[in-house]
């Protein structure tokens, strides 16, 4: 696919694009490299950066037209999305619900997470669309995701903050937008 992945819009309509960088159930680290417009395994001395705990939970990506500005907190990427679904392969442009945000500090600076659903209810693993919905019909799911995102990179080097609903995902993706959005 020959496009600029970063430069997509954040929203389709009352949608929420996310690029699938990492596909559920894998350990490598896939980022998307701008420059080349590939996807590519970070690499970190030389090695394939390659997550040392369970594997992705979800399918993991970014959305697109967005930055987590250094200058206001944030940690100098795209905004990142976990999407709770089938297994979506990289390089997947997915239209999604937003249903929660995990907030994180990665050594002081913000490095939210999105939670969101596909858009395609095929693709989904529930009937739930709300954060609220996933706590009461699959107790645990998201204590998990939480823990999961608290210890992947290692003890101690994530702090844990909370995890808010819809609305202030949405608040999250708005604030990080680069470009004005009406929704």
């Amino acid at each position: 696919m020959d496009q600029q992945y970063y430069t997509l819009p954040a929203f389709s309509g009352e949608f929420v694009n996310v690029v699938v960088e990492i596909p559920a159930g894998e350990n490598l680290k896939w980022e998307y490299n701008p420059r080349s417009n590939k996807f590519e395994v970070e690499t970190i001395d030389g090695k394939e950066r390659r997550v040392q705990f369970l594997p992705y939970p979800g399918s993991y990506g970014f959305i697109p037209s967005t930055l987590m500005d250094k200058e206001r907190g944030g940690d100098g990427d795209a905004l990142d999305v976990l999407i709770l679904s089938q297994r979506i392969e990289s390089q997947s442009v997915v239209e999604t619900i937003p249903i929660g945000v995990i907030k994180l500090l990665d050594r002081g600076e913000a490095d939210d997470k999105i939670l969101a659903i596909p858009r395609d209810e095929s693709l989904r693993l529930s009937s739930c669309t709300s954060l609220a919905c996933f706590r009461e019909k699959h107790p645990g799911m998201i204590e998990i995701i939480e823990q999961w995102f608290q210890h992947y990179k290692g003890i101690g080097k994530m702090e844990f903050l909370g995890t808010l609903g819809s609305e202030e995902a949405l608040e999250d993706i708005r604030k990080w937008a680069v470009t004005p959005n009406k929704n």
